[in-house]
C-alpha cells in the first residue's frame, strides 16, 4: 500500500485520526472548526499514535448545505498546517467532491478518502492525476448526506464485493495504481444494523480481494444499537469491531480515540505475529 512517498507492507496496520473541520461534526460538535485548534488537535493525534491524518470539512449526516467553496475554505489551510508540521504523516482528505480533492491534494494531502462511493466520477481521475491514493466505499448508490430507511440485501457480502469491484475498476481505468487504491465496506452507509456485524464478522472476505482495507466504525450507530448507548459511551464497542477486524486483515483504522486504537491493533498484531512485544523480560530474567 502507498501513500504519497510512504510504501506499507501488508501486515501493517494504520491508526487514521479524524479530524473534522465542521461546527456540526457528530462526535467531537466543532471542537476541530477553528484552525488554531484543529493544528493542537493534530499534535496530540500524532503523539498518540496516528498514521494518517483524516480532514473532513463537511460531516456526513444529515444538515445543512455546504457549498464547495465553503468545505474549501474549511480545509485547505488546516491541510497545509498538517503537512508543515508532520512532514512524517499521511493526510487524507474526507470529500466526495473532486474540486475540493485537488485543493486537498495541492495543498499537500496523500490520500482521498471516498465515503460516498464515487457519487463524483471526476474524483479518481484527479487522484490518478496527482498520483494520490483513493479509498472505495460501499453506499449502495446512495447520494451522499442522505439517509437509506428500511435497506435490504438478498446477498450482503455479494453486493458490496461487487459495488467495490466496479469502483475499483473504474479507479484503475483512470490511472490509479493497485497500490494506491483502497476499500471500504461502509459500515451504517446504506445499512442496519445487523448488515454492518455482519460485515465485521465477515471481513476476511473483503480482505481476500487482495486491496488494503479500511474500516470506519468509530463510535457509529450500528454500535449504539447494539449495546444500547450513546454516543459518548461506544469506546469499548468500537475497540471490539477493531480488534476483530484487525485479526481479520484489514489495515487502515479510522477512529476518533487514537491512542486507544493504536493499543487495540498493535496487541491484536502482536498476537498474529506481525509484532514484535515492545519489551520481553517476564520470566526471562
Amino acid at each position: 500500500m502507498r501513500l504519497g512517498s510512504r510504501i506499507f507492507p501488508t501486515p501493517a496496520r494504520l491508526v487514521m485520526g479524524i479530524i473534522n473541520a465542521t461546527p456540526d461534526s457528530f462526535y467531537d460538535a466543532g471542537r476541530a472548526f477553528e484552525l488554531k485548534s484543529a493544528l493542537a488537535i493534530v499534535d496530540d493525534l500524532v503523539a498518540e499514535g496516528a498514521d494518517i491524518i483524516d480532514i473532513g470539512g463537511v460531516k456526513a449526516g444529515l444538515g445543512p448545505e455546504v457549498t464547495v467553496d465553503q468545505e474549501i475554505r474549511r480545509i485547505e489551510k488546516l491541510v497545509a498546517g498538517v503537512r508543515a508540521a508532520h512532514p512524517e504523516v499521511a493526510i487524507s482528505i474526507d470529500t466526495w467532491r473532486s474540486e475540493v480533492a485537488r485543493v486537498a491534494l495541492t495543498a499537500g494531502a496523500d490520500l482521498i478518502n471516498d465515503a460516498w462511493g464515487g457519487s463524483d466520477a471526476q474524483l479518481v481521475h484527479v487522484a490518478a492525476e496527482f498520483g494520490a491514493s483513493i479509498v472505495c466505499t460501499h453506499t449502495d448508490g446512495l447520494a451522499p448526506r442522505t439517509y437509506a430507511p428500511r435497506v435490504r440485501y438478498p446477498d450482503l457480502l455479494a453486493d458490496v464485493i461487487e459495488f467495490l469491484t466496479a469502483l475499483v475498476n473504474r479507479a484503475r481505468a483512470a490511472g490509479v495504481p493497485d497500490d494506491q487504491i483502497l476499500i471500504d465496506p461502509g459500515h451504517d452507509f446504506a445499512k442496519n444494523t445487523w448488515h454492518s456485524l455482519e460485515l465485521t464478522r465477515r471481513l476476511d472476505e473483503l480482505v481476500g480481494l487482495g486491496w488494503p482495507v479500511l474500516v470506519a466504525t468509530s463510535n457509529k450507530d450500528f454500535i449504539g444499537e447494539t449495546l444500547g448507548v450513546a454516543k459518548f459511551d461506544r469506546l469499548e464497542g468500537t475497540l471490539a469491531t477493531l480488534a476483530v477486524c484487525a485479526w481479520h486483515g484489514a489495515q487502515v483504522f479510522r477512529v476518533h480515540n487514537v491512542l486507544q486504537a493504536r493499543r487495540t491493533v498493535d496487541m491484536v498484531a502482536s498476537i498474529i505475529g506481525h509484532r514484535p512485544p515492545s519489551r520481553t523480560t517476564r520470566a526471562l530474567t
